[in-house]
C-alpha cells in the first residue's frame, strides 16, 4: 500500500518552488461572488473562492492562497471540496484568515427578532415560518433548551450537571401538555457513556413514549437516577433557557438579568457539516490547507449516532463540523472550533497525511477529533460485546483487508477541552480502525469520558507524546484519561479459556490486528474518576514510558505485550486485572506509591513480569509478602523517592534518591501539553495534590483484615476494580478472591473471580453487607446471585460453618449464648491493650467497661487463646459491651491452629474459620458464636486467634470492647 509522510511539528507556509507563479484571491463579507476576487473587488464566500479557483483552472497548476477578511460568513450550505479542487505537493491551495480567529465560518443564521414580555420574566418573539431550531446562541453563547432538572454549572462532575430519577415519570409528565419533540438524556446504567431518546408523546396511561437509545454499543438500559429531559415548554423556568414552538413560530426565552434583549444578537444553527472534503483513495482531495478560521454553529447530531464501532462501547455518527473523506495531505491549522454541536473534525475512511495543528477545540457536543476507518477493512469484524469469533476458523492474515482507513496523520500542538457537552461517550481524540496516528503536544481536559480513546487494536502504530490530559471521565465511570480496548479477532468474552487456549497454540494471534506497537510517552495524566491510563479488554502491543500519572494509576486488563517502564505513578500504582498467562507484559523500573492489586489473576507465569520497581507507600515487608505470594517484585525497593518539588509538579528525583538504584531515569517535567503561545496562555494544568487534597508521607499501610467465607477469601471492590467484572460502581459486589481446592466454596461450584451480588434475594454490594446478612440468616441452603465472565448466574451453597448472633441489655438476659458454658485458657495479644488485663476475657463474667481493648487507630490487633491441648471445637464464642455507640459491634476473622507449640502471629500457618461483622447493634451486650452447620465439630485445635479490625472511624478507628472469649467442646 502507498505511504505518506508528514511533518508533525512545523508546517511551512511559504511556496515550495520559486519557479511556480502564485495566485491570490480575496474574500470579504462586503464582497460578491460575481467579483474577480481581487483586493479591490473581493469575493463573498469560501465556496465562491473555491468555484473561482476551479473556473480559472488554478488548482494543481500553481500555489493559490485565498485571503479571508474578518467577519462572520453564514454558510447557506455545506462547502464541499472534491478532487478537482486539489492542490499539489509543489503548490497547495490555502484558505487563510487574514487575522487568526476573526474570520468566522458559521453553519447558522442570524435572526432579527422583536421581543415582547410573555410571563414570569419570559419573553417571546415570532420566528420565520418553517424554521426549525436546535440551538440558540445569544451574543455568541449557546443557551439551553428548557430542561428538568435545571443546569447547575457548579456540578461539573455530576451527570448532565443536574439529574433526577423522576425526569420523565408519569407524575412529572402530567404537567406537560404535549412533550412531543422533547428529548430524554440518560446515562448508561453502568456509567459507560449515555443514551438519547426523542419523545414521541404520551400513551393512554399518561406515560411518556419515546424512541432512541442506539447511541451506546453496550445496550443495557438507562441508569435509574441519572436522567434529564429537555425541550419541554413547561420546564422553561431558569435564566438562559429557551423553547421554540415550531407550530406557532414562536421563540420563548428567559434572559439572564444582565441581558438586554433590545441589543442582543440571536443566532440559530442550521448545518451539521460546515465543510466536507469528499474524495476517494483513487481520486483523493489533496494539498488543501485551512488556516486561522473560527468554526461555529454546527448542529447537534446525537440522534444520528447509531453505528456501532466494532465491539468497543461506542456508537458513532460519521460527521462533524469538518468532515474528511478520501484525502491526502489536508491540513487544518490554527482554527478555533467554538461550541459545535457534534464532533469538531471527523476523519472518515481513507485519509493519509491529515494534520490538525495549533487548533483550539472547545465545548463540543461530541468529540474533538475522530479518526475512524471502515469496518469492511477489518478481518472478521464483530459488533457487539457478546459476539464471539470461532478462533479455529478466523482469517489469520495479519493487518487490514483494504486501505479504507485513516493513517499517518496527526493532531499536534492543540488545546482541546469542554468535550461532550451533549453526548456522554466522547473523547478529545478518538482513534478507531486506524493506523499510525500521532497525538503530540496537546492539552486535553474537561471531558465527560476519555481524553484520548483508542477503540481497538486495528492497527496500532499510534504515538501519544508530550500531552497533558486531565479532568476526564467527569460524568461517567470505568474509563481513563487514556482509554483503549482491544476486542480484536483473537478476543472473546470467555477470554480466560477460549482466547488463552488459542493464543497458547498460536502466540501471534493477538498481533494479527495490533500489528504495530502503540507508544504512550512523555505525557502527564490525571483522572480522579477512573485510571490515568486504562488499557481495557484485550489491549495489546503497547510501550508506555516516561509518563507522569498523578492520580488514577495504570490499569492493565487482559492483553499481550504491554511494557511499562520509567513512569512515575503518584498516590496510586498498577491495577492488574484478569491477566493472561504468558502475556509477556512487563512493568519494571517505575516509581509507584503502592504495590499492585492483582484481580482475577489467571495464574500468571514469570512471563508476566512486575519487578525492579520503587514503592513509597508500601514497605519492604509488604513487598516481600507479595513476592512470596505472586512471584513479583522480588527485586523491587521501597522508601522515600525524594521527589524534587512535588507540590509544584516536579516529580523528578534528587541525585541521592534510592529510586535510582532500580534504574529509574529522570525525564522532563516541563514539556507536557500545548506549546503554541496563545493557546498555552489559555490552557489549564492539573492539580498536583492527591485526590484527598493532602499528600501522605511515605508510610506503610496497615494490612487489611482478611475476610473468609465458605473456606475462601473474599474481598470488596475498591477504587475502579468494578471495571474488571463489567458492573457499575453502584452495583459493586463481593469478590471470591482465593478459593482452596477442598473448600466448601470450591465444592459448591464457586470459582475465583466470581462476584457475589445477591444473598437469599438480598442485594449485596460489599463484604460488610454480606457478613451482616450472614449473622441474621439461618438457613441450611443459601441462594447466591453472582457475576461470572460478565454474565449473571444463580448458585446454591450449603455453608459448613454458621454464625449466630444474640444481643441483650443485661448480662443475665442471654438465653442461648451463656459465658458460663464456655471453657477458657491463657489469653495473649500481639499488641498491647488498654484498660483491663487480658485475663478477664476468660473469667466467664461480662463486665461493663472497655475490657482489654486495643487503642484507637490500631488496625491489626489480635487476641490468642491457648487451650493447653488439642480439643474438638464445637463453637467459638465472643461477647462485647456497648462502651460508646460503636464498641459493642464486632468485626474480626477467626483462625485456629492445632500446632503443639505457639504458632506466633503468622496467620498463614493457621486455619481460617470464619469472619464476623455484626454491623451496628442497638443493645448493651452482643454475643456471637461460630459453629459447625451440622452441629458437629469445627475441627480439633489448640490455638484460637481473633484477628480484629476497628468497628468505627472515630478517633482513627475504635475497637470492640470485648468482655469474654471462649470455646465450647464436644
Amino acid at each position: 500500500m502507498a505511504t505518506f509522510k508528514i511533518s508533525f511539528v512545523v508546517v511551512l507556509v511559504c511556496c515550495a518552488s520559486t519557479a511556480l507563479q502564485a495566485a491570490d484571491l480575496y474574500v470579504s463579507t462586503t464582497g460578491s461572488d460575481t467579483n474577480p476576487g481581487t483586493v479591490q473587488a473581493p469575493l463573498a464566500s469560501i465556496d465562491g473562492a473555491r468555484q473561482a479557483i476551479a473556473s480559472q483552472g488554478l488548482a494543481g497548476q500553481e500555489p493559490v492562497t485565498v485571503h479571508v477578511a474578518d467577519g462572520v460568513y453564514y454558510l447557506p450550505e455545506t462547502v464541499v471540496f472534491t478532487a478537482k479542487d486539489s492542490g499539489k505537493k509543489e503548490g497547495s491551495v490555502v484558505y487563510r484568515a487574514q487575522n487568526e480567529g476573526r474570520a468566522i465560518l458559521s453553519g447558522g443564521s442570524k435572526l432579527k427578532l422583536s421581543w415582547t414580555p410573555w410571563r414570569d420574566g419570559i419573553y417571546q418573539a415570532k420566528t420565520p415560518a418553517g424554521l426549525k431550531i436546535d440551538q440558540v446562541f445569544v451574543n455568541g453563547q449557546n443557551q439551553r433548551m428548557a430542561r428538568y432538572p435545571n443546569y447547575d454549572p457548579a456540578k461539573k462532575a455530576s451527570p448532565y450537571q443536574g439529574f433526577a430519577a423522576d425526569a420523565f415519570a408519569i407524575e412529572r409528565a402530567k404537567t406537560w401538555q404535549d412533550p412531543t419533540g422533547g428529548y430524554i438524556h440518560a446515562m448508561h446504567r453502568a456509567g459507560w457513556g449515555g443514551y438519547h431518546y426523542r419523545i414521541t408523546g404520551k400513551d393512554s396511561t399518561g406515560a411518556v413514549t419515546y424512541e432512541g437509545g442506539w447511541q451506546n454499543n453496550r445496550r443495557m438500559g438507562m441508569h435509574k437516577d441519572h436522567r434529564m429531559v429537555e425541550n419541554i415548554f413547561e420546564e422553561l423556568d431558569a435564566p438562559g433557557e429557551w423553547y421554540h414552538n415550531a407550530e406557532t413560530s414562536t421563540l420563548y426565552y428567559l434572559p439572564a438579568p444582565n441581558v438586554d434583549l433590545a441589543n442582543t444578537q440571536v443566532e440559530v444553527v442550521r448545518l451539521a457539516h460546515l465543510i466536507e472534503f469528499n474524495g476517494s483513495q483513487q481520486a483523493p482531495v489533496q494539498f488543501i490547507r485551512l488556516e486561522g478560521f473560527t468554526i461555529r454553529h454546527a448542529a447537534r447530531t446525537f440522534m444520528d449516532c447509531k453505528e456501532p464501532l466494532l465491539r468497543s462501547d461506542w456508537a458513532i455518527y460519521r460527521g462533524g463540523a469538518i468532515v474528511l473523506n478520501g484525502t491526502q495531505e489536508i491540513s487544518i491549522l490554527d482554527c478555533e472550533f467554538d461550541q459545535v454541536g457534534g464532533n469538531a473534525i471527523f476523519v472518515n475512511h481513507y485519509n493519509r497525511g491529515v494534520l490538525v495543528q495549533g487548533c483550539h477545540i472547545h465545548d463540543t457536543g461530541a468529540s474533538g477529533v475522530c479518526f475512524v476507518g471502515d469496518p469492511n477493512a477489518v478481518r472478521d469484524p464483530l459488533f457487539e460485546y457478546g459476539q464471539k469469533n470461532d478462533l479455529a476458523t478466523i482469517d489469520r492474515t495479519p493487518g487490514p483487508k483494504t486501505n479504507n482507513y485513516p493513517a499517518e496523520s496527526a493532531v499536534a500542538d492543540s488545546l482541546i477541552h469542554g468535550v461532550g457537552r451533549v453526548e456522554r461517550q466522547p473523547a478529545g481524540v478518538l482513534i478507531e480502525m486506524a493506523a499510525k496516528i500521532t497525538v503530540s503536544d496537546c492539552s486535553i481536559y474537561d471531558t465527560a469520558r476519555a481524553g484520548i480513546n483508542i477503540g481497538d487494536g486495528a492497527w496500532g502504530g499510534h504515538v501519544i507524546q508530550r500531552c497533558d490530559v486531565f479532568d476526564t471521565v467527569l460524568e461517567t465511570h470505568d474509563h481513563g484519561s487514556f482509554n483503549s480496548w482491544g476486542r480484536d479477532r483473537y478476543w472473546r468474552s470467555d477470554h480466560l479459556t477460549a482466547s488463552q487456549q488459542a493464543v497458547d497454540a498460536d502466540p501471534k494471534l493477538p498481533f494479527l490486528d495490533a500489528i504495530h506497537t502503540t507508544v504512550i510517552r512523555d505525557s502527564r495524566w490525571r483522572c480522579e474518576h477512573g485510571w490515568d491510563i486504562d488499557l481495557d479488554d484485550g489491549s495489546s502491543n503497547y510501550d508506555i514510558y516516561n509518563n507522569l500519572m498523578l492520580c488514577g494509576g495504570l490499569k492493565l486488563r487482559e492483553g499481550f505485550r504491554r511494557q511499562a517502564w520509567n513512569n512515575v505513578i503518584v498516590d496510586n500504582g498498577l491495577s492488574s486485572h484478569v491477566w493472561f498467562q504468558n502475556s509477556h507484559d512487563q512493568v519494571t523500573g517505575n516509581i509507584m506509591a503502592r504495590a499492585y492489586t492483582p484481580l482475577i489473576r489467571n495464574n500468571v507465569t514469570v512471563d508476566g513480569l512486575v519487578d525492579k520497581n520503587f514503592y513509597y507507600q508500601s514497605d519492604q515487608a509488604q513487598l516481600d509478602k507479595n513476592a512470596a505470594k505472586y512471584g513479583w517484585d522480588g527485586e523491587s525497593l521501597s522508601g522515600d523517592p525524594m521527589f524534587v518539588d512535588p507540590e509544584n509538579g516536579d516529580f523528578s528525583v534528587q541525585d541521592a534518591s534510592p529510586a535510582l538504584k532500580i534504574g529509574f531515569k529522570n525525564f522532563p517535567m516541563d514539556q507536557f501539553g500545548v506549546k503554541k503561545s496563545s493557546l498555552k496562555a489559555l490552557a489549564l494544568t492539573p492539580s498536583f495534590l492527591p485526590k484527598s487534597g493532602r499528600r501522605a508521607k511515605p508510610v506503610a499501610a496497615p494490612m487489611p483484615l482478611v475476610k473468609v467465607w465458605l473456606g475462601a477469601v473474599v474481598q470488596d471492590l475498591t477504587g475502579n476494580q468494578f471495571s474488571a467484572f463489567g458492573v457499575s460502581k453502584d452495583e459493586a459486589g463481593v469478590v471470591m478472591s482465593q478459593i482452596p481446592d477442598h473448600s466448601v466454596a470450591a465444592r459448591s461450584g464457586l470459582k475465583p473471580g466470581d462476584l457475589i451480588q445477591g444473598l437469599a434475594d438480598q442485594r449485596i454490594t460489599n463484604t460488610q453487607q454480606l457478613f451482616i446478612a450472614l449473622t441474621r440468616l439461618q438457613a441450611e441452603t443459601i441462594k447466591l446471585t453472582l457475576v461470572r465472565n460478565q454474565q449473571t448466574l444463580e448458585l446454591s451453597v450449603k455453608p459448613a460453618v454458621t454464625v449466630h448472633l444474640e444481643t441483650a441489655n443485661a448480662s443475665a438476659d442471654f438465653k442461648t449464648l451463656l459465658p458460663q458454658a464456655t471453657i477458657g485458657g491463657k489469653v495473649s495479644t500481639n499488641i498491647g491493650t488498654l484498660n483491663d488485663p487480658v485475663q478477664v476475657l476468660t473469667d466467664r463474667k461480662l463486665g461493663k467497661g472497655y475490657g482489654p481493648v486495643f487503642g484507637n487507630a490500631t488496625a491489626n490487633g489480635a487476641y490468642k487463646l491457648d487451650l493447653g491441648e488439642v480439643k474438638p471445637i464445637a463453637a467459638v464464642n465472643s461477647w462485647s459491651y456497648r462502651m460508646g455507640p460503636a464498641r459493642v459491634s464486632q468485626k474480626f476473622t477467626l483462625y485456629a491452629s492445632r500446632a503443639e507449640t505457639d504458632p506466633g502471629w503468622d496467620l498463614k500457618k493457621c486455619t481460617p474459620l470464619a469472619t464476623i461483622v455484626t454491623g451496628t447493634l442497638p443493645d448493651t451486650y452482643a454475643a456471637t458464636s461460630v459453629r459447625a452447620a451440622d452441629g458437629g465439630s469445627l475441627g480439633k485445635f489448640r490455638w484460637i486467634i481473633w484477628r480484629t479490625s476497628p468497628v468505627s472511624a472515630q478517633g482513627g478507628g475504635e475497637n470492640t470492647s470485648f468482655q469474654e472469649l471462649g470455646v465450647q467442646t464436644h
